[in-house]
């Protein structure tokens, strides 16, 4: 259904998005990966997306918050793969603060690199999608793309703008034969959750698995992580044909989370 299609996934050299890079790979596409990291450890992850699935797979060291970057990137991927069908932006950073201690620089970031940068690769990439009248466009928003919780001002502003940018979206390609749609993931085990476990274990004097179940998930009401494998199987079928009439929609995959 999806061979011979390419991706390019943003944030992908671990965590949500490398689990969304295989998905893709695995059902035939081929993939730009984009992010930070060892040089040994991408090269692997890359190197092992082409013998494990026999697509093309190449890294761009792109940064989310270089507009230049982003648009060369969606460029190189044109060049070297023919096409972008598919653009996830999953890129991602957070930090844990009350708003009147915030540091002004951070709050930039987040929302450069967990908002902005969506902007920036979507306008790079629907010019090709248009032209092909095909487009698979997932933004991997978050349940605080629909809720808020204390102490994260950037990452909830950023992620609700990204609901409200998919829908707008949504709307101007309504007509051709491209989709935007949000995904909504309630708490993953990435790296960027397993540094928030660490941080409120040490603030609040707890053990790990005391703040995992009493505090990272006291909003999920099934008290598990959602896996990654779930997040890439949702964001296959997006990408697939089946999912043509599904567009401008945040799907919440989230335990239950905002089901309250």
């Amino acid at each position: 259904m999806l061979k011979g299609r390419s991706a390019i996934v943003t944030g992908s050299t671990s965590g949500i998005g490398l689990g969304i890079a295989r998905g893709l790979a695995a059902a035939g596409v081929n993939i730009v990966i984009n992010g930070f990291g060892k040089p040994e450890d991408i090269e692997a992850e890359r190197a092992k997306l082409e013998t494990e699935f026999g697509v093309t797979a190449i890294y761009s060291p792109a940064d989310m918050t270089k507009p230049a970057d982003i648009a060369g990137m969606v460029t190189e991927a044109e060049a070297k793969l023919g096409s972008v069908d598919i653009l996830v932006n999953n890129a991602g950073i957070q930090l844990v603060k009350p708003i009147d201690e915030f540091p002004i620089e951070k709050f930039d970031q987040i929302i450069a690199i967990n908002m902005v940068s969506n902007f920036h690769a979507i306008r790079a990439a629907l010019p090709g999608m248009k032209k092909r009248n095909f487009g698979r466009i997932i933004n991997i928003a978050s349940a605080h793309g629909l809720v808020a919780s204390p102490f994260k001002s950037a990452y909830v502003a950023a992620k609700h703008g990204v609901v409200g940018m998919t829908k707008t979206v949504a709307l101007e390609v309504a007509e051709t034969g491209i989709t935007c749609n949000a995904i909504c993931p309630g708490f993953v085990r990435t790296p960027l959750v397993e540094a928030q476990i660490d941080d409120q274990a040490k603030a609040n004097n707890m053990p790990k698995e005391n703040v995992i179940r009493d505090i990272i998930l006291a909003s999920q009401p099934n008290k598990r992580f959602v896996e990654v494998e779930e997040i890439a199987a949702l964001a296959v079928f997006l990408s697939g044909d089946l999912a043509q009439s599904i567009t401008g929609t945040s799907i919440s995959i989230d335990g239950g989370w905002t089901a309250r």
